[in-house]
Parts: C-alpha cells; sequence; structure tokens
C-alpha cells in the first residue's frame, strides 16, 4: 500500500512538473501576429494596430501583437514565411500575398474598398486647372512625377494604368522616370514643397489630409480622379484555427463585421481606418487587380 501511494505520488509530481514545463510553452504559442503596409507614417499606423490589438486580444482571450514592417515587400515576405497571420494589404500587394501563401484568403474590406479612388495631385505653380477627362492626363508628360510606394494600389500599380489608357508612358515624365515617395503621406509632403511637380495617391488619405494638415497641402491641388476600382482587404493564413483555436478565424471575420459605429470602442477603430463599415470580400473581387498587375509585370 505505501508502495502505491509512494507510485501515485511520484506521478502526481510528475504531471505538476509537466504542467509547468509544457503548458507555458503553449500558451506562448497561442498568439495572432498582426501587420499592415506601412502606406502612411508610422505613427498613426502605430496608433491605429495598436488599438486593433488591444480589442482582438480582449475578444480572442490571448496575445495580440502588431508588428511594423518596413515597406510593402516585406510584408508580403513576412506574411509568406508565416511570420504575420493576419495582414491589412493594399489590393495589389494582398493579391501578391496570397498568390505566394497556400490557403490564405480575404477575411474583409472596408466599405470604401469597394468603389476606391485615386487623385492626381499638382504643385499649384503648375499652371493646371482641374480636370475630369482622362485623356488630360496627357498634360503631365514632362513634369517631375512620383508615385507612392511601388507596390501601391492607389498610389501606383492603378494610376499607372489610367496613365497608359491616356497613352501616358513612365518614361514620358522628366528625366524619362517617375519617382517612388514610399508612401501616400511622403508624396503629398513631396509635391507641396515642390521637390515634385506631381504625383499620385489614395484620395481617402489626401482628404484626411486637407482636413488635419492644411499646412501639408496648401501649395497643391487635385488635377484628376480617377474611376472606381477594389483595393484594401485583410489576408489571413489558412491554418489559423490549427495554430491558435477552432473557430479562431470566424471569430476575427465577425469582429470586423459587426463593427458598429455606435459603440463607442468600434467607433474609434472605424475613424483609425476611416471606414463606416466592414463587408465580406473574398478573392474573386481582386480578378481585375491582379490581371492589371500581371500586363504591368507586377506578378508574374
Amino acid at each position: 500500500m505505501k508502495k502505491f501511494f509512494k507510485i501515485k505520488n511520484i506521478l502526481f509530481a510528475t504531471a505538476i512538473f509537466l504542467s509547468f514545463v509544457y503548458f507555458p510553452l503553449e500558451a506562448r504559442d497561442r498568439h495572432l501576429r498582426i501587420g499592415a503596409i506601412p502606406d502612411q507614417n508610422q505613427e498613426l499606423l502605430d496608433r491605429r494596430f495598436n488599438l486593433l490589438s488591444k480589442e482582438l486580444s480582449r475578444l480572442l482571450n490571448i496575445e495580440v501583437k502588431y508588428v511594423p514592417v518596413i515597406d510593402y515587400i516585406s510584408a508580403v515576405s513576412a506574411f509568406r514565411t508565416k511570420d504575420l497571420d493576419l495582414v491589412w494589404f493594399g489590393g495589389l500587394s494582398g493579391v501578391q500575398a496570397r498568390l505566394q501563401t497556400p490557403n490564405s484568403f480575404v477575411l474583409a474590406q472596408r466599405d470604401i474598398d469597394k468603389r476606391f479612388k485615386s487623385v492626381f495631385i499638382v504643385n499649384k505653380k503648375i499652371n493646371l486647372k482641374t480636370t475630369y477627362n482622362l485623356n488630360d492626363l496627357k498634360l503631365l508628360k514632362g513634369l517631375r512625377f512620383t508615385f507612392g510606394s511601388e507596390n501601391s494600389t492607389s498610389g501606383r500599380l492603378m494610376p499607372e494604368y489610367f496613365l497608359n489608357n491616356a497613352e501616358v508612358q513612365i518614361k514620358d515624365f522628366r528625366g524619362g522616370r517617375a519617382g517612388y515617395s514610399g508612401s501616400h503621406d511622403a508624396t503629398i509632403a513631396l509635391v507641396n514643397s515642390g521637390s515634385f511637380d506631381a504625383g499620385v495617391l489614395n484620395k481617402q488619405i489626401w482628404e484626411r489630409n486637407l482636413d488635419a494638415n492644411p499646412k501639408r497641402t496648401k501649395n497643391v491641388k487635385v488635377f484628376f480622379t480617377t474611376p472606381e476600382y477594389r483595393d484594401y482587404h485583410w489576408l489571413v493564413q489558412g491554418d489559423l484555427d490549427s495554430k491558435i483555436f477552432k473557430g479562431c478565424t470566424n471569430k476575427i471575420k465577425g469582429f470586423f463585421l459587426s463593427l458598429d459605429k455606435n459603440n463607442s470602442s468600434h467607433k474609434q477603430i472605424l475613424l483609425m481606418f476611416n471606414a463606416e463599415k466592414f463587408i465580406d470580400s473574398d478573392a474573386s473581387q481582386y480578378k481585375e487587380i491582379e490581371s492589371i498587375a500581371r500586363k504591368l509585370k507586377k506578378i508574374k
């Protein structure tokens, strides 16, 4: 009997020991890493995605960490290598990441992403009036012109597509090339300062800067606003449920789709994303982006 109790105590002690050894390891594995393309200044991105991480952590009861990246390519690479689980991509970067990452899929988009636009801006010293005619993009020939990031949908891909439709090639800009500012905010700053005569960026960010940063936009005006296209969306890893817990992916999707501006904490998130709400989305909605990207050799 004493031998039985001795063995029982040994087994109990072993179970306690194993719980301390293995359970913390399991707990450390149960975390969600989110990321985003660096399309705006990092301070704004930090506020937006740290706020979101806090809300998701409360919902999922796990650690949610926002991991900044240095550029669009890094965001795509980190998703492909599974260093990021959930990423806020633009249309082009999202297509690139999804094609490189088996089983990943589009989770949701904002209401405004169904009808997205870019604006071509010019320094006011350039004598160009606002136009609504796509063919007037020819008037940008010979100017110092900058895109945003080379892999931006609204700051490069779609603007170049519309430029090409107006028979304007990158070689037609001054010096036979275009600049790449790296972000939408930087594009505004460069055209505002006169470092470039003209540029193009996300219409939503332009309008936000008009309200929030009048000094940054005082020397700039809109030359042309593009037709609509689809853009930003959340892309998620296909094995998230097996990594974190069953039903995790649907719970995250439900969170985005249920964000309500009448809820104070939800309203803050929606304001940070400049959206009224998030809506369902899928890969089929980005077929046009993929097709254009292939034509412009941004996807092989």
